[in-house]
């Protein structure tokens, strides 16, 4: 048996217990369903790592700088997370989201973005932390963070996986970092996961991107729900938005994705300052002011959402806890991320609709 041949069959194995794991993460919920449907579940396992194919590279390197058309001091970012933060499944760099991202900002800010892309393939909420020391010593003026999906398909307790990502982002915005989470993603959307496991992840990947939203906000960074946008789109068309392995985004998946993120990353650039004023009376508009958990469950509900803290009246808590300020901004269509300087990847950037 070659190597190669060796290293898949163990990647395969691993991918069949990560989706096992994924089959048992909510343990209660299969109580309730009893045995019958715990076979089922596992059946569904087995189907899906069949099916999953294994990806043969890994993502391209990203960092530099973008936007070197641009005068001026460079807005230092870095890029943290897994697998779909370090662009997976992209074919060339400029196809990776934290690429998109800076192209667009260096675009909308008009400077130069110096990337730094610090995302691990198969990272969970608890290895942030080694990213994160890597990060400060960096001093990023902006950090964007991708995680959620792993800690889903390793087990890693939602509880736990929340107390990591709010540790980084705290950690983040004491170092002056602005933060920007794009939450769980919905992993019901991937074509290999049938139902019932399909509805189970689903379910899952809304709770945890409800608590990364209040542990982020808590924290002082600014969340983007991606699990529900994502979701559907992505089911309507796998073939175009997933990549070879059916598990992880295209470069089209990346480019919607960065859409979304794109928006919330210039606001907060632009307005780095803490919670911003409110009166009591924009509570009820569509996009007003909630407590963060009404918000957070909101978001989950409502992909493209962003989700930051705010006070009211002079205020950031009320009867409910913490107020939280909810916007649906514009996205922008990512066309082509620009290459970073000393690469031949040549191309446009974001156009706002």
């Amino acid at each position: 048996m070659s190597e190669r041949t060796a290293a898949g069959d163990h990647a395969a194995r691993r991918r069949g217990r990560e989706l096992a794991k994924l089959a048992v993460y909510g343990g209660g919920a299969l109580t309730a369903v009893g045995l019958a449907a715990v076979g089922v579940l596992l059946g569904q396992v087995e189907a899906a790592r069949r099916t999953i194919p294994i990806a043969q590279a890994p993502p391209p390197r990203s960092d530099g700088l973008y936007g070197g058309r641009y005068g001026g001091e460079p807005v230092h970012m870095a890029m943290l997370g897994d697998s779909s933060a370090a662009g997976f499944g992209a074919l060339r760099a400029r196809q990776t989201p934290a690429a998109l991202i800076a192209t667009g900002l260096s675009r909308r800010l008009e400077r130069p973005v110096r990337l730094h892309s610090l995302a691990v393939v198969g990272a969970t909420s608890g290895m942030l932390v080694h990213q994160v020391e890597e990060a400060l010593e960096l001093r990023p003026d902006l950090a964007v963070i991708l995680i959620g999906a792993n800690d889903i398909t390793h087990r890693a307790g939602q509880a736990a996986s929340v107390r990591h990502l709010a540790d980084s982002v705290r950690r983040l915005r004491e170092a002056g970092s602005t933060v920007v989470v794009g939450t769980c993603p919905d992993l019901g959307a991937v074509q290999p996961i049938r139902p019932p496991l399909r509805w189970l992840a689903r379910t899952w990947s809304r709770q945890l991107a409800a608590a990364q939203t209040v542990a982020v906000v808590e924290a002082g960074g600014r969340t983007v729900s991606l699990g529900e946008l994502l979701g559907p789109t992505f089911s309507a068309q796998p073939h175009r938005l997933f990549a070879r392995d059916r598990f992880h985004p295209s470069a089209e998946g990346y480019a919607l994705a960065a859409s979304v993120l794109l928006p919330t990353v210039v606001a907060a650039l632009r307005s780095p300052a803490g919670p911003q004023r409110v009166e009591a009376g924009a509570r009820t508009a569509v996009d007003g002011v909630r407590s963060l958990p009404q918000a957070a469950v909101e978001a989950a509900r409502h992909a493209g959402t962003e989700v930051s803290g705010v006070r009211v009246d002079g205020r950031d808590r009320g009867p409910a806890g913490r107020w939280a300020q909810l916007r649906r901004r514009m996205w922008e269509v990512v066309r082509q991320g620009e290459a970073p300087a000393g690469l031949t990847d040549q191309a446009n950037v974001v156009e706002q609709t």
